[in-house]
């Protein structure tokens, strides 16, 4: 199996664990928790910063000092409804105790103290509708570079329909040369419906030394270091992913795949 795809380590509790040493790299981090009703999870964000997604399911957190409720509102994240999150800085602790069964996604990446914690969403998240042809999808902007949230995070959600192609045409983001291109690692959680389904990613480079790809399952998460990193949705199977980006600064510019230049220079008139 690809190294950069990592199946889920368990049903239920802390399901996934990914950290920049586990990885190899500098910036992203990548946990997921499958709780049922009445059980908890607590971290500290330590030098991170992060954000806390409710992918499925309610819970009541507490974090950096306040309690803030109890979070979320779809069950099933093919609803595609906006998602409650919430940001906590580094340096605070965070407590979610689930009220339903529950999916919490924990999105972090190096924090500089830069902004308070808060909620965000469902207010202010709009699904929109990105691409066209077999290459539209649908997005709900949760930290994005527009909203001035982060230190260093750059998280969406996006819906492929069954049939369609998605994070494409191909791009990719894996050098530090602003405005030209930013460095940017990315995790991608997997969701499919039916979640008996699949999909495929491929994560590839211009010369060939990286070149993978992989067959993804519901609940699977795909790392990308570097490269063009496309998905795409079989007939009969929707898709949902959950980003995850951040790297030296908290920009959003990519190069696109030679092969699909022409593509985007077509779909943009």
């Amino acid at each position: 199996m690809s190294t950069l795809l990592r199946r889920p380590f368990g049903t239920h509790g802390k399901v996934h664990e990914i950290t920049p040493q586990s990885v190899g790299w500098r910036h992203v981090g990548f946990s997921l928790y499958r709780l049922r009703a009445g059980e908890d999870a607590a971290e500290a964000t330590g030098a991170n910063e992060v954000i806390l997604v409710m992918v499925e399911g309610k819970a009541h957190i507490e974090a950096a000092g306040r309690d803030w409720g109890v979070l979320g509102e779809r069950m099933d994240v093919f609803e595609k409804t906006p998602p409650h999150c919430l940001y906590v800085p580094n340096g605070q602790d965070w407590r979610a105790v689930a009220e339903t069964d529950c999916v919490i996604a924990v999105c972090a990446a190096p924090g500089r103290g830069g902004h308070e914690a808060r909620r965000i969403g469902p207010e202010g998240i709009t699904l929109t509708q990105r691409g066209k042809g077999a290459n539209t999808r649908w997005i709900n902007n949760i930290a994005m570079e527009a909203e001035d949230y982060c230190d260093s995070l750059l998280v969406t959600e996006v819906f492929t329909p069954a049939g369609n192609w998605s994070s494409y045409p191909s791009h990719r983001h894996d050098e530090d040369d602003f405005p030209r291109i930013t460095y940017l690692e990315e995790t991608y959680y997997h969701r499919l419906n039916p979640a008996d389904g699949w999909a495929v990613q491929r994560v590839y480079t211009d010369d060939g030394s990286l070149d993978e790809v992989m067959a993804v399952r519901d609940g699977d998460v795909v790392c990308v270091p570097r490269g063009h990193h496309p998905c795409g949705a079989p007939y009969g199977f929707e898709l949902y992913y959950l980003n995850v980006m951040a790297g030296p600064r908290r920009n959003w510019r990519f190069i696109p795949a030679p092969e699909v230049e022409e593509i985007m220079r077509r779909d943009a008139v």
